[in-house]
């Protein structure tokens, strides 16, 4: 199998994973929507699961997790399974105990956490609430972060469809935990029942981690505490790991202050900055964060061998694959962000007013999803070239910079809460610009000796036509006034038509990423001799 289609077969069956999962993700947060509508209570649960969920972040998708994922690999080339699953106990042993603490201390401290910060501009009652369920959830981040270093051993093993599955796992169990446990608390699903979906949500979690042992156990990891903590190895996990917290999670921590600035601008603020920003993570969580995943432990062995042609290669690939994917995901949600938030989140007490908000937001963050999911592409690899302090670099300017936009555009122009994904959009492509120029300034220009440039300006052209194609579609056959049957419908005809559209023009241009996921998916779906492996 040649390279170009071991990643896009891998990307694409890791894709699918992540796509079930996202959609599960969705699904819970229709019910919660739908359960509590768009105010007090649902606020103050997005804004407590913020905390834990921004530390699930930075270990399970951010920093410790990519560093722990490229040692590994490593470990693997240069001294065999066994020392690599030596370090893998070592890892598990460690986050443990450490994580252990981080709870406890998270419990104590939630009350300042919330009143002084992202819950500031909520009021008594709503704090008090904000308060009782960050100290619920924040049992949460022990379980994955630990299901976290399993998805990271399974990666270096091969395996990505699995981990991947995994969060699909937590959803299903986090909604029917949630929902038993919350019509126990309170049969009407009132307010209160808020508790019980808090406890599924960690419920979900211990899933989360469980499902991801067995394999790990058939694939040679037998489960040994070892507190030798300065052992050369899980020193240089932390030594990589611990200076890019912030560089590699700058987009979540700018979302924490802008959801503090959400908490100041009335009920039902967060949670439509929450759905607009999870239908965002849709498409970078299929196709970021999947082909992020493929690319770390390859370009981490071409490090370990020094082989850099073939390292820019894997990177500038990746962001082809990215670009392709995105670009048409970011004028989809643009363009249909009306239909597509209606039909999903306009059930009981979610209504039209809360839709037309919702989908606002939805258009800003749009305008950098391409850029989000480069970054998840690039960010990793300077943890295989022992560069960690260049995302840190970028990470603290991204704050400021993302605390100047907000700044001006809530208190100069005046932009309400369109500011905040607004900002977070144009700090994103910032941060891609920078983490591209620092990439460059290594390996020499990521472009020179590839087929990039012209890919580029291909896709410029593919991106017009096919926003042109969106709008007439939604000018022509979309309904003023439409309920869920409707834009179901319309939903339903109009997206396989366009992605029709999209992946001819593709080929007529001759952009090849198309025609190598057309090939994968022609594979998947042969009733005999498929390839099912984990990549």
């Amino acid at each position: 199998m040649s390279r170009d289609s071991g990643m896009a077969g891998s990307a694409a069956r890791t894709s699918i994973a992540i796509f079930g999962s996202r959609i599960l993700g969705l699904v819970r947060d229709v019910v919660l929507n739908s359960i509590f509508g768009a105010g007090a209570a649902l606020d103050a649960f997005w804004t407590a699961f913020r905390v834990p969920n921004l530390l699930r972040d930075l270990l399970a998708e951010g920093a410790l997790s990519a560093a722990f994922t490229t040692t590994f690999s490593k470990t693997m080339t240069t001294e065999g399974k066994e020392q690599a699953f030596a370090l893998a106990n070592r890892m598990l042993t460690s986050m443990a105990v450490g994580i252990s603490i981080i709870c406890v201390l998270g419990i104590i401290f939630a009350e300042p956490i919330i009143v002084y910060t992202i819950g500031s501009g909520f009021d008594p009652a709503k704090q008090v609430l904000t308060v009782e369920l960050t100290r619920i959830l924040f049992p949460f981040i022990w379980f994955v972060s630990l299901a976290a270093i399993y998805m990271g051993l399974l990666n270096s093993l091969g395996s990505f469809a699995l981990p991947a599955s995994a969060s699909s796992v937590f959803n299903i169990v986090s909604i029917l935990s949630g929902l038993g446990l919350g019509y126990y608390l309170d049969p009407d699903l009132g307010d209160k029942a808020i508790y019980g979906f808090a406890v599924g949500t960690v419920i979900g979690g211990v899933a989360q981690l469980i499902v991801q042992m067995p394999r790990a156990g058939k694939d040679g990891l037998q489960l040994r505490p070892r507190f030798d903590w300065n052992h050369p190895k899980l020193v240089k996990v932390y030594r990589l790991a611990l200076p890019a917290i912030f560089g590699v999670a700058a987009v979540q921590l700018n979302v924490v202050i802008n959801m503090t600035w959400a908490s100041h601008m009335g009920d039902g603020a967060v949670t439509y900055f929450n759905n607009a920003f999870r239908l965002m993570q849709l498409p970078i969580g299929m196709f970021g964060v999947a082909i992020g995943m493929v690319a770390l432990p390859s370009v981490s062995i071409s490090a370990a061998e020094e082989n850099m042609q073939h390292f820019r290669w894997r990177v500038v690939e990746g962001l082809k694959l990215a670009l392709f994917l995105t670009v048409p995901a970011s004028i989809g949600l643009c363009i249909f962000s009306e239909p597509i938030i209606g039909m999903i989140y306009e059930h009981g007490r979610f209504l039209s007013e809360d839709v037309a908000q919702t989908a606002l937001l939805l258009q800003a963050f749009t305008l950098g999803l391409a850029g989000y999911a480069c970054i998840k592409v690039l960010a990793p690899t300077f943890y295989a070239l022992d560069m960690p302090r260049v995302p840190v670099m970028v990470s603290v300017r991204a704050i400021g910079l993302n605390l100047l936009f907000t700044f001006v555009f809530i208190r100069i122009f005046d932009w309400g809460l369109i500011s905040l994904p607004l900002s977070v959009s144009i700090v994103a492509l910032l941060n891609l610009f920078q983490l591209s120029f620092a990439l460059s300034r290594k390996l020499g220009s990521l472009t020179s000796g590839t087929n990039f440039p012209g890919f580029f300006v291909k896709m410029i052209l593919l991106s017009i036509a096919i926003a042109a194609v969106a709008w007439v579609t939604i000018q022509l056959g979309y309904p003023g006034e439409a309920g869920f049957l409707e834009r179901l419908l319309f939903l339903g005809i109009s997206i396989p038509l366009i992605g029709t559209v999209y992946f001819y023009l593709a080929h007529v241009l001759r952009i090849e990423e198309g025609s190598r996921l057309l090939s994968t998916f022609r594979k998947k779906v042969q009733p005999a001799g498929a390839d099912t492996t984990d990549g």
